[in-house]
C-alpha cells in the first residue's frame, strides 16, 4: 500500500482538527465561490434580517417575540404564553424532535449547512470579516506563520475588534429574544448599578458568542452539537447527503491537456478540501464532520468547468444514487415521512390555533360541604381562577349549562380580568333540590365574553345523598 492509498484508509483514525500530539489544527479555508454560495448567502441575508429584527418589532405595544424563560412568559408571533400551556410547549417539543429525525433521515444534514446559526454566523458573518482583513485562506496561513510585527499586530488586533463588536451586537440582540427591547433599553437609559443583571447578562453572552466565533469555531460542530453524532445513526443509504460520486471520480489522477483520460473524472486538485469549513476530504465518504455547507460543490463545479468535464462529481445525492448511477428521485419512504413530518407540523398548528385566550379554572372549595338554602336550594362554594392570556381587558360571565340554577360571585359583580393577568376569588352555584340524584353531581358552566362562549368547565355538585 503506497502513502496516498494508506492515508485514504486511515482518514477515519484521526480529525483533521487535531494532530498526532493532541494539538489543535487550525483550519485556513479558503473562500468559496459558485452558485450554491450565493444561494447559501442570500438565504443568510434574509435569516440575519429576521433575526435582528424580530424582537425589536411591536404589536399593540408588546414584542410579538419574547421567550421570557425567568418570568416563565412566551410571546410567540403576538401570541402570550404561560405556564399553564406548558403541554403545548412539551408537544412542541416532541413534534421538533420526530421531525428532526424524520427530516434528517430523508435529506441530511441540510439544515447544517443552510439554516444552523452557528454556520450562518461563522461562515456568512465572521469568516467574511476575516476574508476582507485577513484575506484568503493562503493568506491567513502566512499571516500566523509570522512573527508579531506591525501587519500581523494591526490584522489580528482589527479582527478581534470587529468581532467582539460584533458579539456585542449579537447578544444585545439575544438578550432582547429573552428580557425584551424596554428592559434592555433601561440598561442605556438608566444607570447600571440598577440593572445589574441585565449588564452581566449582556457581558456573559457577549464573551461566550466572542469566544465561540475568534477561538473555538468548527469545533462546535464536530464537538459539541449533538446533531452531528445523531447523524451517524439516523442516516442510511437512501438519505440525501453532500456526496463524492466515486463511481465516476475513481480512479484519481492529475489533468493534463489534450489527453484523452481513461481515468475518473476527479483531477486530485484538492480544491474540494481547501475550501471545506472543517477540514474534511469528501472524497472519502459520508463523515461526521460535514455540516452540508456545499462548498466543495462549488469548487469542483469550477474546476470541472475549467478543464471541460460534466459538473456534478459531488452534488446532493444518497448513496444509492451513486452506487446503482440513478437520478434522485422521492421513493416511497420518503413520502411517506415527508406525509408524517407535514401531519405532525398540522398537529402542532392546530393546537396552537385552538388555544383559548382564557385559561378558567373552577374547583370546589377544599373542606366544604354543601349548605342547604331557602326555596329547596342547595348551594356548593367554589374557587375560581381566570388567565387572561391577551394583552387587553376582559370581562367574562358565568352561565350554568346543563342545570336550572345560578351562580353567584362572592364580593363581587363583575368579572373583570387586567390584561396580562389573573383574576382568583369564590362563588357559589345554586342547584333546586330535584336536579340533585348523587352523591355527585356533574355540572358544567359556561364561559362567555359577551355573546360568545369562549370555554366550557366541568365540575361536581356535593349532594346529600345517593341516588335512590
Amino acid at each position: 500500500m503506497n502513502d496516498k492509498e494508506e492515508k485514504v484508509a486511515s482518514f477515519r483514525d484521526k480529525l483533521a482538527t487535531v494532530d498526532e500530539k493532541g494539538s489543535r489544527v487550525w483550519l485556513f479555508p479558503q473562500k468559496p465561490h459558485g452558485k450554491l454560495y450565493n444561494a447559501r448567502t442570500i438565504v443568510s441575508f434574509v435569516y440575519l434580517f429576521v433575526f435582528f429584527t424580530l424582537p425589536f418589532i411591536k404589536y399593540d405595544d408588546h414584542p410579538i417575540f419574547l421567550i421570557n424563560v425567568l418570568e416563565r412568559r412566551f410571546i410567540l408571533f403576538g401570541q402570550i404564553f404561560w405556564p399553564q400551556d406548558f403541554f403545548i410547549f412539551a408537544i412542541g417539543m416532541i413534534v421538533f424532535i420526530v421531525f428532526v429525525a424524520l427530516f434528517t433521515v430523508v435529506f441530511g444534514r441540510i439544515f447544517c449547512g443552510w439554516a444552523c446559526p452557528q454556520t450562518v454566523f461563522m461562515e456568512m458573518i465572521f469568516r467574511k470579516i476575516e476574508y476582507l482583513i485577513e484575506g484568503d485562506g493562503n493568506e491567513q496561513r502566512r499571516l500566523a506563520k509570522l512573527p508579531w510585527n506591525t501587519e500581523k499586530i494591526t490584522k489580528k488586533g482589527a479582527k478581534v475588534l470587529v468581532f467582539w463588536l460584533i458579539s456585542f451586537l449579537i447578544a444585545n440582540t439575544f438578550l432582547a429574544y429573552v428580557i425584551g427591547v424596554d428592559e434592555l433599553g433601561k440598561l442605556v437609559t438608566e444607570s447600571i448599578s440598577k440593572n445589574i443583571g441585565t449588564f452581566i447578562s449582556l457581558c456573559v453572552f457577549t464573551t461566550v458568542f466572542f469566544f465561540v466565533y475568534l477561538w473555538l469555531r468548527e469545533q462546535v460542530c464536530l464537538v459539541i452539537c449533538p446533531y452531528g453524532r445523531m447523524q451517524g445513526v439516523l442516516l442510511d443509504k437512501e438519505s440525501v447527503n453532500v456526496a463524492y460520486d466515486y463511481k465516476r471520480g475513481e480512479s484519481r489522477g492529475k489533468f493534463h491537456k489534450n489527453e484523452e483520460r481513461t481515468i475518473g473524472d476527479c483531477i486530485d486538485c484538492a480544491q474540494c478540501v481547501k475550501v471545506c469549513p472543517t477540514g474534511i476530504d469528501i472524497r472519502n465518504g459520508t463523515q461526521l464532520e460535514c455540516i452540508n455547507c456545499t462548498a466543495c460543490i462549488d469548487a469542483c463545479n469550477k474546476m470541472m468547468d475549467a478543464v471541460g468535464l460534466p459538473t456534478g462529481l459531488i452534488r446532493y445525492a444518497s448513496e444509492s444514487n451513486i452506487a446503482e448511477k440513478s437520478p434522485w428521485r422521492m421513493n416511497t419512504r420518503m413520502k411517506a415521512y415527508t406525509v408524517v413530518m407535514c401531519l405532525l407540523l398540522g398537529v402542532l398548528v392546530w393546537l396552537l390555533a385552538s388555544r383559548t385566550d382564557v385559561g378558567v379554572t373552577i374547583l370546589r372549595t377544599p373542606g366544604q360541604l354543601y349548605q342547604e338554602q331557602p326555596n329547596n336550594q342547595m348551594s356548593n362554594l367554589y374557587n375560581y381562577k381566570i388567565l387572561n392570556k391577551t394583552f387587553k381587558d376582559k370581562q367574562v360571565v358565568l352561565k350554568p349549562e346543563n342545570f336550572e340554577g345560578t351562580i353567584k360571585l362572592v364580593g363581587e359583580e363583575k368579572l373583570v380580568i387586567p390584561k396580562d393577568g389573573i383574576t382568583a376569588g369564590s362563588m357559589f352555584v345554586f342547584l333546586n333540590d330535584n336536579e340533585i340524584k348523587n352523591r355527585k353531581t356533574k355540572i358544567t358552566i359556561g364561559v362567555y365574553e359577551g355573546n360568545k362562549k369562549i370555554s366550557t368547565i366541568t365540575t361536581s355538585f356535593l349532594g346529600p345523598f345517593d341516588s335512590h
